[in-house]
């Protein structure tokens, strides 16, 4: 019977490398797949941030109706209309 006992370790001994092989390969993708989380991370708080960007761009109020250049008009014909009158 001791020949019969060693092949059943031989083949325990098998089972269990098989085992540890799995256990290693399935430590081997573990490195990466954090990464991959970590970077789905960083691009959902970056997606967030840039609509909230362009939310904030769209409802705050553009004050283009403080330059336009028609205020100025008025301005330049003053002056015109000084020269007018010293040259008279």
């Amino acid at each position: 019977m001791g020949v019969i006992s060693k092949i059943m370790e031989l083949i325990e001994m098998s089972r269990i490398n098989e085992i540890l092989d799995r256990r290693d390969a399935e430590n081997a993708k573990k490195p990466a797949t954090i990464i991959l989380w970590i970077l789905a991370a960083i691009g959902a708080v970056a997606a967030v941030a840039g609509i909230a960007f362009l939310v904030y761009r769209y409802m705050t109020p553009a004050f283009e109706d403080d330059y336009y250049d028609d205020d100025f008009d008025d301005f330049e014909d003053d002056f015109e209309d000084e020269d007018l009158t010293k040259e008279s």
